[in-house]
């Protein structure tokens, strides 16, 4: 097998079909990636790694060494600005394309489908580019130069498009089943809070999660939760100090405890499906990441019986959704390899993934769907 993955960004064949490759690599799977652009426009989530100067520099190391840990044994970037391909020479680019196709003869090719996995113009456009250079990479009468360059015409068996199909569950309910089963509280540090934080907006950008994630601050002696409350959001202390106080109703209160930076609450109330317990109180300004079904509705209001969120669907825990997705992998076998790739781009995913429960990680990320876009076929579970 001879695999080619045409993407727009460096991180972009990880996140789409790293799993794949690493499965197939490991299985004698020659392997190539191409990055249209070396991802200049991205964030800098590490200032001791890039600046705006060598961010494009350092996405290109990046994804060497994504690819060595995929075990992909090719990859370069061509010299396309980030979040312009729209405007760059169309039939350019797909004379690139072409002509990588022609020089790897990869058996299948991997990019974006049409809606460029969420939206990004750069994955619309290398989608379509990557579509029309596995159309005319097998006419000789295409790109004629390439040819009578020694190329000779080559179409790939197959082509995939990454496919991310919407799922329904939470990533706050898949945390709040490993909270409840540990034999003591949790606190995480500073590099915990910091992979949770990655991983999830990963994970929500890519659809595996339908979680709603926000920040919040909350000013000292303000309520965080009220008890009697609607148990709908997981929070977890990024900063400050709070208290659990339990009210009983003579109007007497008791201290439970006192929470910190790294430390979650709400998640015995969610894993029920009960009320609030007890009162959360900020007693320093605290700000929390929130994990919660949907977007905080402030007129829902306060208090015993209120809802924060709207209705709470039952947790879909177990619950796969397949969309239009023709082609399932289970990469479950590499996922420390997948993880380590996306840990690579540290300018990206500033991150320790050994932070982060394995059981996590592969909920998230331990299938790959893709829709095979030539020839169309039904539901298959290997590359063939």
């Amino acid at each position: 097998m001879r695999f080619l993955g045409l993407y727009a960004h460096p991180d972009d064949e990880t996140f789409c079909s790293g799993g794949a490759f690493a499965h197939y690599a490991e299985r004698g799977a020659e392997i190539m990636v191409i990055s249209a652009t070396r991802g200049q426009a991205g964030q800098i989530r590490d200032a001791g790694v890039a600046t705006r100067r060598t961010i494009g520099q350092v996405r290109e190391r990046e994804l060497r060494l994504a690819c060595q840990r995929l075990g992909v044994q090719s990859s370069r970037c061509l010299d396309y600005r980030d979040g312009a391909l729209a405007s760059a020479d169309f039939e350019t680019l797909v004379a690139e394309l072409t002509h990588a196709i022609r020089a790897f003869r990869p058996t299948a090719v991997f990019t974006f489908g049409p809606d460029g996995g969420y939206g990004h113009p750069d994955h619309v456009v290398i989608s379509d580019a990557a579509t029309d250079a596995w159309e005319r990479a097998g006419d000789a009468t295409q790109f004629p130069q390439q040819i009578a360059g020694g190329l000779l015409p080559h179409r790939p068996a197959t082509l995939y498009y990454a496919h991310f199909p919407t799922h329904r569950r939470r990533l706050l309910d898949r945390m709040v089943q490993w909270l409840v089963s540990r034999e003591e509280r949790f606190r995480g540090d500073v590099g915990f809070v910091k992979a949770l934080l990655h991983i999830a907006e990963g994970a929500r950008d890519l659809r595996s999660i339908s979680d709603h994630i926000e920040t919040r601050w909350f000013p000292a002696e303000t309520f965080v939760i009220e008890q009697g409350e609607s148990a709908a959001t997981l929070f977890l202390i990024l900063s400050g100090e709070a208290e659990a106080v339990r009210e009983y109703d003579d109007g007497s209160t008791e201290i439970l405890g006192r929470l910190g930076p790294g430390e979650f609450f709400g998640e015995m109330g969610i894993a029920a499906h009960k009320p609030r317990n007890a009162h959360v109180i900020a007693r320093t300004d605290v700000t929390c990441l929130l994990f919660s079904p949907a977007e905080w509705a402030p007129f829902f209001g306060r208090g015993a019986g209120a809802d924060l969120t709207g209705s709470v669907a039952e947790p879909a825990l177990d619950v796969e959704e397949l969309g239009e997705a023709t082609t399932r992998i289970d990469v479950s076998t590499v996922i420390d390899r997948k993880i380590a790739a996306i840990a690579a781009y540290r300018s990206q995913f500033a991150f320790q993934p050994e932070l982060i429960p394995k059981p996590l990680l592969l909920d998230l990320f331990g299938v790959e769907y893709f829709i095979r876009a030539r020839p169309p076929r039904v539901l298959e579970t290997e590359i063939t």
